[in-house]
């Protein structure tokens, strides 16, 4: 069987400018990365803003194993899918970061004879768009820092500063960091932080920003720090919005690449959905809408995670709802919930399966809630049988759920057809989108909302320096904002090892923090990390290139 990096390698890609033409873009509107990727130029979208909006479908899923459930793969592969069936599909995709792909997770580009190429590039620094958020937020935490140093004309409180430092790997011991040391002349010593790039607010802006006077007005808002009197500090104070909106000048304009199957997919911006709002572009997403007939995106790791801050905090920036949502769903996934032993995950257990029925239903009860019509889509593994896979047909049929199976994977859009005609019969019935909260509510209650109704929690405790902010932001004006949960991703409480659909359980605010310029507030929850660490055996250790440039190890 080959790995998805041979099956990439041996794709034939059509040029790009045969890409742009097919979703409708001028060759004068793409500016060329090569010969099989390119940046679209933000002119596209003002040309197409007032055209009607196609169909928007998002792909989430279940509660996800550390492997991950394909859900990629199945957004992929109904595009392509759609377009077999004479649809104009496009396809919109978040930008792999580069620590999973050198840590368990890999890369983000699909499988098997679903994936966007080129693969290599795509997870490899692409156009380098993380790189511009991490050096524009760098750059901002270096200006904080030498306003400090030069007399602190600001007043900053050296305990006050809130602003991290980001890099696009997984690095444990870069978590809590002591800076500015070796005597005056190389700084002041500060206790800092790092996170990962796609955890910065300087990414969540980019996602979020319409345009480049959008953006610069986002980034003029991040709080960086707070004075001695407890003033809030801007990046607009520290002089900084010129530099970063330069620096962000090509990273905000959408890239273009193809599917195996030559379908066009628009892969741009990448936050994570556990410790960001986890969402593509809504540039990218708007421009699809505009020239496709479907626009398929995906939202991050489980429906309570990506699905949730999709709803209440993208879709109130594109102003529309999703007209269906397909929730990705895998045997191994259910079994996992359902009690089975993680090493045994490719046996026969249909007990097992019905057991982990429950975590599938809760995500469903969660689209529902949001008034959308939903399809179950059962990625299809080699070691399923045909009676697991009627477990789950069954339970859907008897909840009144739609159901197909995906064998995007080894099919490509030819194993996603009957997905895709499923997605465009809930498409057309009619929904009543509706937000889980109003803004106006209070921040404990929309945090008690989501807890309550997505996560299944009977209580929400809250740590009393978590108390205290939330009490601050109020007081500062940011009560209207709404909420961006930071929690796991492999339980649908804020307990890693709470699987299946737990019940009577507990959620604990560890700490909450504002992202004044993406127009959010922070919750952290549990024992979540902005900043990961490597496995004991790191995907790092296999990746290789041999003598003729063929990179091995990347999946």
């Amino acid at each position: 069987m080959k790995t998805d990096a041979e099956i990439a390698q041996e794709a034939s890609l059509e040029k790009i400018q045969v890409i742009a033409e097919k979703a409708g873009l001028r060759e004068d509107e793409i500016e060329l990365y090569g010969s099989n990727k390119a940046k679209i130029s933000l002119a596209a979208m003002e040309r197409v803003r007032n055209q009607k909006q196609g169909k928007l479908v998002l792909v989430t899923a279940v509660t996800p194993t550390a492997a991950g459930e394909g859900k990629t793969t199945v957004t992929i592969g109904l595009g392509q899918a759609l377009n077999r069936l004479g649809k104009k599909a496009i396809i919109a995709l978040r930008e792999p970061s580069l620590g999973p792909c050198f840590g368990v997770k890999g890369g983000a580009t699909g499988g098997g004879y679903s994936q966007v190429v080129p693969m290599e590039d795509i997870n490899l620094h692409f156009t380098g768009d993380i790189h511009a958020v991490s050096t524009a937020h760098n750059l901002l935490a270096d200006l904080v820092n030498n306003s400090y140093y030069f007399d602190n004309p600001l007043g900053i409180s050296p305990t006050r500063i809130t602003w991290p430092r980001v890099i696009d790997l997984n690095d444990r011991f870069l978590r809590r960091i002591v800076i500015g040391l070796g005597g005056k002349a190389h700084g002041i010593p500060l206790e800092t932080s790092f996170d990962i790039s796609v955890a910065s607010e300087v990414m969540a802006c980019l996602c979020l920003a319409r345009d480049l006077t959008d953006l610069r007005e986002r980034l003029s808002r991040i709080i960086v720090a707070y004075s001695e009197t407890g003033r809030p500090l801007t990046a607009q104070e520290m002089q900084a919005i010129g530099s970063m909106t330069v620096l962000l000048k090509d990273a905000i304009k959408p890239n273009l690449v193809q599917t195996l199957e030559n379908t066009p997919a628009f892969i741009h911006g990448g936050p994570f959905a556990n410790i960001a709002h986890g969402c593509s572009s809504v540039i990218a997403t708007e421009l699809g809408l505009r020239l496709g007939e479907y626009l398929v995106t995906e939202a991050g790791f489980g429906a309570d995670l990506g699905a949730e801050k999709f709803f209440d905090l993208k879709c109130r920036q594109l102003g529309r709802g999703p007209d269906a949502v397909v929730v990705v769903a895998s045997i191994r996934a259910l079994k996992l919930h359902g009690g089975a032993d993680k090493a045994r995950l490719t046996e026969p257990d249909e007990n097992a399966v019905q057991k982990g029925l429950g975590n599938l239903h809760k995500h469903l009860e969660n689209i529902s809630k949001f008034g959308l019509p939903a399809v179950v889509a059962l990625n299809r593994f080699p070691s399923d049988t045909d009676g697991e896979i009627d477990v789950v047909r069954n339970s859907c049929q008897k909840i009144g759920a739609g159901f197909a199976l995906s064998e995007v994977w080894a099919r490509g859009g030819q194993g996603g057809q009957e997905l895709a005609q499923k997605v465009m019969e809930a498409a057309e019935k009619p929904s009543d989108f509706r937000y889980l909260y109003e803004l106006d509510r209070p921040l404990k209650e929309k945090i008690e909302t989501i807890a309550r109704e997505i996560y299944g929690a009977k209580r929400v405790d809250y740590l009393a320096a978590a108390e205290k902010s939330l009490q601050e932001l109020e007081k500062m004006g940011f009560g209207d904002l709404p909420i961006c949960v930071a929690k796991t991703q492999y339980s649908l409480s804020d307990d890693p090892a709470l699987l299946g659909r737990p019940d009577d359980f507990i959620v604990t605010v560890r700490d909450v923090r504002i992202s004044a310029g993406a127009r959010f507030v922070v919750v952290l929850m549990g024992n979540i990390v902005t900043l990961p660490g490597l496995s004991r055996h790191p995907a790092a250790h296999h990746i290789d290139i041999d003598d003729d440039g063929r990179i091995s190890g990347l999946f």
